[in-house]
């Protein structure tokens, strides 16, 4: 049964008529379809998209795989298991995207603590390992006999020392609590409206992210959403505008929105199909709002600022 919303709930949902209008319109890389691939979510498996895409193509690639944890993701039910099983579940897609990597091309492998470090040893086995990006998740069930679990980790790594890394487009304003002066100046803060501000360098720690939730015009029904400001951060750091983006785990189109807003390239696959109609309307409504929440002007803005 179709879920009862309050109405301010702005959680993004397919109608019966959206469904079969988008169901006429989803893209299949084995019937040939794949040959103009940049601007499109395919309705497929890894192992079918990959087959088609030319090599050395891609500059930045995100993956966002199932954890290690039994989730439900309604077409695909994935089912936890031990470290060995995951690894070699991990080994049985991630080498054949090496081949479509530029040679300065960037990976970011999202995970949590449980498969943290399986990660780790596949991007190790692949790539070059440049830091580990640990996010706090400020959703999440209290633990009654265990610490609660509110941070994820994102593993950075790249194809080979050259890489791109735009660290100014990633920097975060946040509010100074001391602000200090020199000869009565402000010193490396301003003062606005708003009040006492710095911009700051990012760390590898981000403790800024809002997780979506019903009333943001991003949310939608998927299991396991990233935010829009988290991957706008990976998109910024490590792409130039018209680099192509991939993302073989597409979800509910997420890094595609982003990518789109940010005058990125993208392209993708999900084998979910009503997944990927949720990518399609979200990526029609990007076509309207460019907006993130939480980036604003340029720079990135702390959790809770009203941005």
């Amino acid at each position: 049964m179709d879920k009862e919303r309050a109405p301010r709930n702005r959680t993004v949902t397919i109608s019966e008529e959206e469904k079969k209008l988008y169901e006429g319109k989803l893209r299949h890389a084995g019937n040939g379809q794949c040959q103009d691939f940049a601007g499109c979510i395919f309705n497929d498996s890894l192992e079918d998209f990959v087959k088609v895409l030319p090599e050395k193509s891609v500059d930045l690639l995100i993956l966002d795989p199932p954890y290690n944890l039994s989730k439900d993701f309604g077409d695909i039910k994935f089912h936890g298991t031990d470290d060995e099983a995951y690894e070699i579940y991990l080994e049985s897609w991630f080498p054949r995207l090496m081949p479509l990597l530029k040679d300065t091309a960037s990976v970011y492998l999202c995970g949590d603590w449980k498969c943290s470090n399986s990660l780790y040893k596949m991007c190790k086995k692949y790539l070059k390992v440049q830091n580990r990006i640990t996010w706090q998740r400020e959703k999440g069930r209290g633990a009654a006999h265990n610490w609660k679990n509110c941070t994820e980790d994102i593993w950075f790594a790249t194809v080979s020392d050259d890489f791109y890394f735009d660290v100014d487009a990633v920097k975060q304003k946040r509010r100074v609590i001391a602000p200090y002066k020199e000869n009565g100046k402000p010193k490396d803060w301003e003062e606005s409206e708003e009040g006492k501000f710095r911009l700051t360098c990012p760390s590898n720690f981000w403790d800024d992210i809002s997780v979506p939730f019903w009333s943001m015009p991003e949310n939608t029904d998927h299991p396991t959403q990233k935010p829009e400001k988290l991957i706008a951060k990976l998109i910024l750091a490590s792409s130039k505008p018209g680099d192509l983006v991939l993302d073989p785990f597409m979800g509910s189109g997420t890094t595609a929105v982003v990518a789109k807003k940010l005058g990125r390239r993208f392209t993708g696959c999900e084998i979910n199909s009503e997944y990927c109609m949720w990518a399609m309307k979200r990526l029609e409504m990007a076509e309207s709002d460019k907006s993130i929440q939480g980036y604003e002007d340029g720079v990135f803005y702390e959790r809770n600022s009203g941005k």
